[in-house]
């Protein structure tokens, strides 16, 4: 049992340091938020191991970028800043690990042998994971970059804006996700220690 807690917290970090580099490949939007490949990794550790594995590989994507600089911080004060990298760095990748909730339809269905349920799972549950990620960004986006939407109302730029990054997020991680646990579904099948 603790060989198997010891494999689980290596693989995490794998995925997480994996999640990180990802992240940095890609290419950025003006006021923050980014087209790049990390909600790949979550969503597969999510497979992998379930919800919770997910949500603190996540976490440790957060904290990777905060201890190296890589964040964007609202022109606010100290206080506010704090919640809004709270909002942009921890909870915006770790809510993507929700897309293990479709963990055990997407077992039953490998299985079953069911390659059509496996797909719909993996889909769903990337879907998850990118509009929860979404909705993050744009209520930090509603909060905390409301300058940049000028004129306009604050709610219809901020889901405008961060629906510009997101969408080919969630399309480029759904894909992936799909064809690796479709075509190499061992990649979730954990082996027991």
């Amino acid at each position: 049992m603790r060989n198997q807690k010891v494999i689980i917290m290596i693989e995490i970090a794998l995925l997480a340091a994996l999640g990180f580099i990802l992240d940095r490949i890609g290419f950025g939007m003006p006021q923050g938020g980014s087209v790049t490949f990390v909600l790949v990794p979550i969503i597969l550790i999510a497979f992998r191991r379930g919800v919770v594995a997910g949500l603190i590989t996540g976490l440790l994507i957060g904290l990777l970028q905060l201890a190296t600089g890589n964040v964007y911080f609202a022109p606010l004060s100290f206080e506010i800043v704090i919640i809004q990298v709270f909002m942009d760095y921890f909870l915006a990748f770790m809510v993507a690990g929700f897309a293990g909730l479709f963990r055990s339809a997407y077992l039953k269905a490998y299985k079953n042998n069911h390659q059509g349920a496996m797909i719909r799972a993996v889909l769903l549950g990337s879907i998850l994971a990118g509009v929860l990620r979404y909705i993050v960004h744009v209520l930090s986006g509603i909060f905390f970059f409301g300058e940049f939407a000028g004129d306009q109302n604050v709610i219809l730029y901020s889901l405008v804006y961060n629906a510009t990054y997101m969408s080919l997020v969630l399309v480029f991680a759904a894909f992936i996700c799909t064809v690796l646990l479709v075509k190499a579904p061992r990649l979730v099948m954990p082996q027991s220690a």
